[in-house]
């Protein structure tokens, strides 16, 4: 079988950083993955499940109320090796004309205060696997990265 793409990335060159993971075409419309890589792989400890389905929740939640990418966002999730996570939007995006709303919602999530998104019986099928006070604090080491993020961060490491 052929070798995936998101297997054609240098896991041990890739650092912390937001990228543009693959442009598809389907249906008839342009899709964008982006790559949101909060751990360097294999290099950092992973996140927990808690931080994450929080980040998950809450980075749904803003992508899905911004007024511009509300209507362009298919999917905000993590990834499963729990170094970071994917956003599809419709259309096709750079890392750098997304950076300021990805700061925004960052932003956001590491002011948080208040109860999370979808965290309770009837809306989520695993709610008390939450943690607020770790999310905020991965959000906060995250901004740093996309606050003085280079080239190098905005564009993958590819295997040769």
């Amino acid at each position: 079988m052929e070798k995936i793409a998101s297997f054609t990335i240098d896991h041990i060159a890739l650092k912390p950083g937001f990228y543009v993971s693959r442009n598809d075409r389907f249906d008839g419309m342009n899709i964008t993955t982006f790559d949101l890589r909060m751990t360097s792989p294999n290099d950092e400890p992973v996140m927990n499940t808690a931080e994450i389905h929080t980040l998950e929740h809450l980075g749904a939640t803003y992508l899905r109320n911004d007024p511009f990418w509300k209507d362009k966002t298919i999917y905000f999730g993590p990834m499963g090796c729990r170094t970071g996570f994917y956003l599809l939007v419709s259309g096709t995006h750079s890392s750098k004309e997304m950076l300021s709303s990805l700061i925004a919602m960052f932003e956001w999530i590491k002011e948080f205060e208040d109860e999370v998104p979808g965290a309770s019986p009837k809306d989520c099928g695993n709610y008390l696997d939450m943690n607020l006070p770790m999310a905020k604090w991965v959000a906060a080491r995250y901004l740093e990265v996309l606050k003085n993020a280079t080239d190098s961060e905005l564009e993958y490491p590819h295997c040769e």
